[in-house]
């Protein structure tokens, strides 16, 4: 597990959700780049740094929301071994795959939080299925973009300095 890559990845999923938190506060759909964030890790490596990513991400997230610290750690600490246990389990290679898992991340994450926020409150709320689903599919869309770019990339990369060489290396008479 690489540590250091682990908690940059947490921490700029962090930052992209309070940059772009304010579109989403009074507005027709949420999002959870954090969440999405530790998965990710979860999936790119293992359980461990699923563990690792979602305690730093959901205590970072409880500090800057202001709500009870250690409930969104706790869920997303949970979802984050479970993604990447599951992701070991089956070896989920495609961006897709790897999506649909991040959707329902996002269902049993929202699930955790409600069940801990009622079991703190002692009061049990309205599931909202319909902003569930939006945000699931959201999170997913999200992930899509991030698993196909970050697969997609070492081979653009890899075009790129072949291009560079080949373009250096012939000589022109």
């Amino acid at each position: 597990m690489k540590v250091p890559v682990a908690l940059v990845t947490v921490i700029v999923a962090v930052l992209a959700q309070t940059v772009l938190v304010r579109y989403a506060v009074g507005g027709a759909f949420s999002f959870d780049l954090v969440l999405v964030g530790v998965v990710y890790v979860a999936l790119r490596w293992d359980a461990r740094a699923g563990v690792v990513g979602g305690t730093i991400g959901g205590l970072l997230q409880d500090l800057l929301s202001g709500g009870v610290v250690g409930v969104g750690g706790l869920a997303k600490t949970l979802v984050g071994g479970a993604a990447g246990g599951l992701g070991a389990q089956f070896v989920v290679t495609r961006p897709d795959a790897r999506a649909l898992i991040v959707a329902g991340a996002s269902l049993v994450h929202r699930l955790l939080m409600v069940g801990m926020v009622a079991l703190i409150n002692e009061q049990w709320p309205a599931l909202p299925w319909a902003d569930m689903l939006m945000e699931a599919g959201v999170n997913a869309a999200c992930a899509w973009v991030l698993f196909q770019g970050t697969d997609a990339l070492p081979a653009a990369l890899e075009r790129r300095r072949m291009r560079r060489q080949s373009r250096w290396g012939r000589r022109r008479w």
